[in-house]
């Protein structure tokens, strides 16, 4: 009989018949119990009163037994700490066992049992399972440590088990060593402290790489992880490194491929590309690639999106394999897609006579979304390849004589591209597009075709007639549609202008005064005010010649594409985005950068740099000789973009001389425009001109530079509740630790002792660090003042307000609690400077309706002095520009806890209110992180 017996209705009374079989002294009624027990446990039923009964079941020789009692003990010991304490001593015994089975099951257990409370218990027998004689004990002792750190970080540290695992590195087993490795990896990636202790360097880089040829296929994956992170120090070490890792492109395990790929690629970087081993090296990636082609579906599109990035940024590698990426009918869409993409990216002068057909048939696929993409793929080659583009052209012409609506449409739209792309050379069939003007009734290809009309109007003897038909459905057609007909009868309108004036009055009129899109309704009155001041002008603005177009539109920023080459194999890979974007760190992630060829030069005398896994100080400052890169500057479809592509320097002030300002247009890439106006600021309401500027002045110099805001003491427990003792307290930050200013009144008639302070579980895990310091007792009349250091790291609980802390406070009267509020300011971490890109990505990919405005009022303030404020207060300038002769700020800040907010501060002359804007994952945290800021804007 099977053990789906276990799983049969709890008969009524059964919990006290498990409870005598387990006080029995047959083995095999105590395991059928037990066995009961966890299927009961496993449908969700709560046996949690056997307890007690269960782990005195563990001091027995039979291994089921123990097993089934230790899946029972890591179920139910966190919500029965106390009770848990008891298996300690079978814990210790059972690390001494002659079985390294059974110290192995016992080791592993521990790290599973998440008790804080239990865990300094277990350091000696984790210890001596770290020394076992047994390898495989040893390396299941290796992944318990990354458990208990995960616990009790400072506890593991102090105890010297970073040592120890550092000392496994080096053991004769390779299971063991990967296994160490692994867990120092994930370690660093969470503590500052264990990232300054381990550092790889070479001898250690050979020992990994000796282990890599007897480990097992997830050994591998990790040891070859952590050669990722290595900064080789020349070409030939890296070549060394490489010639040791190629083997592992031809593992059937594809995470060992992927990531020996992720090895190669990184360090390929420092090899010379002209040499005759650059070339066999990249040789010998595309057999693997191809190879991962063939496996299950899911596979296929992880491998697929890794390759998307590989083919970026060295395209030569797969050049020659096009043709595994022609889609097969059976392929799901996702990989479909994929594949599609990757073959644009492949395609060029040699091999495009082979993808057009290719592309054509796929347009007669029955999957709609899978037909679109492939005939924008078309337009898409033509674009690409010029000495191709007529045949690409006779494609798109042939897929709109088939009359398929939806690809007629897209058709449409692709070309339009193509137009952009080659003026004045394909417009003979413009008169096709026309016949097919009232199929079309998507948004994409009606602002296409429309487009066409505007821009061939003088070609198309009824183009009024046509744009007048879409002029009818004005009001209903989407802001994009819109906007492309306004532009197109203006157009019409400049080359046939009389004609046409009734119908661009009509256009003008309804985008000016019957529509609700300010975009819309600014580009009619730029265009009314054109053309009724200075038609010349108009026709010099709306006509002007367009700036061609590039197929590569939508590739990765070089900068991100070298951050996610160093991610291959991981989410980043797939999801094609920084890690920082998508996951919530204690730290900062690492920077793992590509290595340059400029480290490779033989004989060169710069100071080698640590490897990847070792952070350095962010606050060092580089050295004379560094050369810092220009930011690339993102598209001009993100206003942010553009503001954190350049320099955060503060604008130029009004008392700066002519070159100075021209200066600060150079730096910026703009040409001298002659002269230059200084913008006068406005004086803040009510205040007379030049009075504001000297308030302005005076403010600055009443603010403290360089220290943080604490709010004055307030009555935390008035002494009619305290029976004579009151409490006065304020929050503070000083040197990264929270601390509680407290001043204690003794209003009784008699001394008190005895002070001990404890708190309520909180929203931010706030937990005294120490205990209180009062080493006198506290007389009548008399009072102390003492300062508790405060920790993040105690039990978390959801509250409300977020910020409330309830307080427990003993002395030798009695009992007191109260409660009170902790500034936010003083929970957000010294570590909450994003980079700007990281900035910039995270902004885009927190949803529009995570963000809330608010405005900071009556403040007067300049935006240097706010930026100093803000900053010693840990809230971060990331970029700080002027637009439109307002002053923005872009800030960002991170709480303890590990809750980024980002911020857009707004300030405009002559105004006393500030506009702010934050966008936060955690929206419940906007309102206090806005009356926070509101306070530190307004202190002296």
């Amino acid at each position: 009989m099977t053990d789906s017996k276990y799983f049969t209705t709890t008969k009524k009374g059964e919990i006290a018949e498990l409870k005598a079989d387990l006080a029995g002294d047959k083995k095999e009624k105590k395991r059928d119990a037990v066995k009961k027990i966890i299927a009961n446990m496993t449908v969700g039923k709560d046996v949690s009163t056997l307890f007690p009964d269960v782990v005195n079941c563990m001091q027995t020789h039979d291994v089921e037994l123990k097993k089934l009692v230790y899946l029972y003990l890591m179920n139910y010991a966190k919500s029965h700490p106390d009770m848990a304490i008891m298996a300690v001593n079978t814990f210790a015994r059972d690390c001494e066992d002659h079985n390294p089975l059974v110290r192995a099951l016992a080791v592993r257990t521990m790290g599973c049992i998440r008790v804080d409370k239990i865990t300094e218990y277990l350091c000696d027998p984790l210890r001596k399972c770290l020394k076992d004689e047994d390898p495989y004990v040893r390396k299941t002792a290796a992944v318990c440590v990354v458990k208990m750190h995960d616990i009790n970080a400072s506890l593991v540290e102090d105890q010297g088990f970073l040592d120890l695992l550092k000392d496994l590195v080096s053991d004769a087993n390779p299971m063991v060593v990967a296994n160490a490795v692994a867990s120092l990896t994930e370690i660093c990636d969470n503590s500052p402290s264990a990232r300054a202790q381990f550092e790889l360097n070479p001898a250690l880089v050979n020992k990994l790489l000796t282990s890599l040829n007897e480990c097992a296929e997830w050994g591998q994956v990790f040891v070859l992880d952590s050669l990722a992170l290595y900064a080789p120090k020349d070409d030939r070490e890296a070549k060394s490194i490489c010639e040791r890792v190629t083997p592992r492109l031809n593992h059937s395990n594809s995470a060992v491929v992927l990531s020996a790929v992720r090895v190669i690629m990184r360090l390929v970087e420092m090899l010379d590309s002209s040499s005759d081993y650059y070339k066999s090296l990249m040789s010998k990636l595309a057999p693997p690639l191809v190879t991962l082609l063939s496996s299950e579906p899911e596979i296929q599109y992880v491998a697929l999106r890794n390759i998307a990035l590989i083919v970026q940024k060295r395209p030569e590698i797969l050049i020659s394999e096009i043709k595994v990426f022609f889609v097969k009918y059976n392929d799901p869409i996702y990989v479909k897609l994929e594949k599609l993409d990757i073959m644009i990216r492949l395609c060029n002068r040699d091999n495009i006579q082979k993808v057009l057909p290719e592309l054509k048939e796929y347009a007669a696929e029955v999957d709609v979304d899978f037909v679109r993409k492939s005939v924008r793929a078309i337009g898409r080659c033509a674009i690409k390849v010029d000495s191709e583009a007529e045949r690409a052209v006779q494609t798109l012409l042939d897929l709109i004589h088939t009359k398929v609506n939806y690809v007629v449409q897209e058709a449409v739209v692709v070309i339009k591209d193509i137009f952009r792309k080659y003026p004045n050379k394909y417009e003979s069939i413009i008169s096709t597009l026309c016949e097919n003007l009232n199929s079309l009734d998507e948004p994409d290809a009606r602002a296409s075709m429309i487009w066409i009309l505007g821009e061939y109007a003088e070609r198309i003897d009824n183009a009024s007639e046509l744009l007048e038909s879409f002029v009818e459905h004005f009001a209903d057609e989407p802001s994009h549609v819109q906007l492309q007909l306004l532009t197109a009868v203006v157009k019409l309108f400049l080359k046939q202008p009389n004609d046409t004036q009734t119908l661009v009055q009509s256009v003008l009129s309804l985008a000016t005064q019957e529509s609700d899109n300010p975009d819309l309704r600014d580009r009619g009155y730029i265009y009314w005010r054109l053309l009724s001041t200075d038609p010349a002008a108009a026709k010099t603005v709306v006509l002007a010649d367009k700036p061609h177009i590039s197929e590569e539109t939508d590739l990765l920023e070089p900068a991100l594409l070298n951050e996610l080459i160093c991610h291959i194999a991981s989410l980043s890979s797939v999801y094609h985005k920084p890690p920082a974007t998508f996951t919530e760190r204690k730290l900062p992630p690492r920077s793992v950068a590509l290595p340059s060829k400029a480290e490779a030069t033989p004989g060169s005398t710069t100071t080698e740099q640590p490897a990847a896994i070792t952070v350095a100080a962010a606050a060092a400052p580089a050295p004379a000789s560094t050369v810092i890169p220009t930011p690339s500057i993102p598209g001009n479809d993100s206003l942010i973009g553009d503001l954190l592509s350049l320099d955060s320097r503060p604008p130029p002030t009004q008392q700066a001389a002519h070159g100075d300002i021209l200066a600060e247009l150079g730096a910026l890439g703009l040409s001298d425009p002659g002269s230059v106006a200084p913008v006068a600021t406005a004086p803040a309401p009510g205040i007379p001109n030049g009075a504001g500027d000297l308030f302005a002045l005076q403010s600055v110099g009443m603010f403290q530079s360089g220290t943080a805001y604490t709010a004055p003491k307030e009555v935390w427990l008035e002494a009619a509740k305290g029976k004579g003792l009151m409490v006065e307290g304020t929050f503070s930050r000083r040197q990264s630790q929270i601390y509680a200013d407290l001043t204690f009144n003794n209003r009784a008639m008699q001394a008190m002792t005895g002070f001990a302070i404890q708190f309520n579980k909180n929203s931010f895990g706030l937990t005294p660090a120490s205990p209180i310091q009062i080493p006198h007792p506290i007389g009548a009349n008399q009072s102390v003042t003492t300062s508790l250091p405060i920790n993040t790291n105690g039990p978390v609980q959801r509250v409300d307000p977020l910020n409330l802390l309830q307080v427990a406070l003993k002395n030798s009267i009695d009992v007191f609690y109260y409660s009170c509020i902790v500034p936010y300011w003083v929970l957000w971490a010294e570590d909450g400077q994003m980079e700007r890109k990281v900035f910039l990505a995270t902004w885009k990919d927190i949803p529009s309706a995570n963000e809330v405005q608010y405005s900071i009022d009556d403040v007067i303030t300049s935006p240097s002095t706010a930026e100093e404020k803000l900053k010693n207060n840990n809230v971060f300038t990331i970029a700080r520009r002027t637009v439109d002769n307002q002053e923005l700020l872009y800030v960002s800040l991170k709480f303890t806890n590990g809750i980024w907010v980002l911020g857009e501060l707004k300030f405009t002359p002559g105004s006393s209110s500030v506009a702010l804007a934050l966008k936060t994952r955690a929206v419940d945290v906007g309102a206090g992180v806005y009356h926070s800021l509101d306070t530190i804007m307004r202190m002296a």
